[in-house]
């Protein structure tokens, strides 16, 4: 006689489904993760509640020809402030700073503390030559230098409370812009995909001798009382960004890709701002 055979498929079914539902219980008994949202409120670091009304008045801008920096930075920021300040914005034309401060140079009368010259003791109009030299800015903003001449501007007080009593003394947003083309060369970090012969991926950081080719951006904001004319803020940034010298990028599209980045912290200073995010709570 022959025995009975054994029962091997159902006793490894059996083992199979034990071994399953051992690994959802332990799964169910681990830590379970949320993603909460946050706000994050950072305060302004100007206060501006004694304003109702800001004037974006203009820029002394200068660098490349491909942008118009001063009007670009003008609509820009207005725009922003429209939609996410509660200070009224005033329409009016950008104000040409670069003639503006030139002209206000030639007409600046001679310092007293540079004491007497041989100038002033020649005659009136050997005196006016030297002075209208002294005080001469550079005609076109070629680079950072050619910008520190002009701040004088902003130190003019009579002219911007001239000025912020022609807008019913709101607050003056104005400073420098110099938007200009960038080039480096040199060892850049990136990471390259490979596939070995099974068809698995791996990434390998490799370091290239590239030449890279963008635009700086150096905005400088000087945040002036219309009511006194005097400089109650200002705040200096830099950015520039940098493509494949292959690579064709227009010169206004590289110009606002970098005021992106500037955008928040230009805001920052007039209004609260909430920042945004997410914390990964385990349960």
């Amino acid at each position: 006689m022959t025995g009975p055979v054994p029962r091997r498929k159902s006793r490894s079914r059996i083992v199979a489904m034990s071994a399953a539902a051992v690994a959802a219980t332990m799964m169910a008994c681990g830590p379970v993760s949320y993603e909460i949202p946050i706000e994050t409120p950072i305060q302004p670091k100007l206060d501006v509640t004694a304003f109702q009304r800001v004037l974006i008045a203009g820029f002394v801008a200068g660098g490349t020809d491909d942008v118009d920096t001063n009007q670009e930075t003008v609509r820009l920021l207005r725009s922003q402030l429209r939609s996410k300040s509660s200070l009224r914005v005033i329409d009016a034309d950008a104000m040409p700073l670069l003639e503006i401060a030139q002209e206000q140079s030639r007409s600046a009368p001679p310092d007293p503390q540079d004491g007497p010259s041989p100038a002033r003791e020649s005659g009136a109009a050997q005196n006016t030559d030297r002075t209208t030299a002294a005080v001469a800015l550079p005609p076109r903003i070629k680079e950072e230098k050619d910008l520190e001449p002009y701040e004088r501007l902003f130190a003019n007080t009579s002219y911007w409370k001239r000025i912020g009593e022609e807008y019913q003394n709101p607050l003056i947003v104005t400073g420098t812009v110099l938007f200009m083309p960038q080039s480096r060369s040199g060892f850049v970090s990136r990471d390259v995909e490979q596939y070995d012969s099974f068809g698995r991926r791996r990434v390998i950081p490799t370091r290239t001798y590239m030449e890279r080719k963008g635009f700086m951006l150096r905005p400088k904001f000087v945040f002036i009382d219309g009511r006194s004319g005097a400089t109650m803020y200002s705040e200096s940034y830099r950015e520039e960004v940098l493509y494949n010298a292959q690579q064709s990028t227009p010169a206004l599209s590289s110009y606002f890709e970098l005021m992106d980045r500037l955008v928040p912290n230009f805001l920052s200073t007039l209004s609260s701002q909430k920042i945004r995010g997410t914390r990964v709570l385990l349960k």
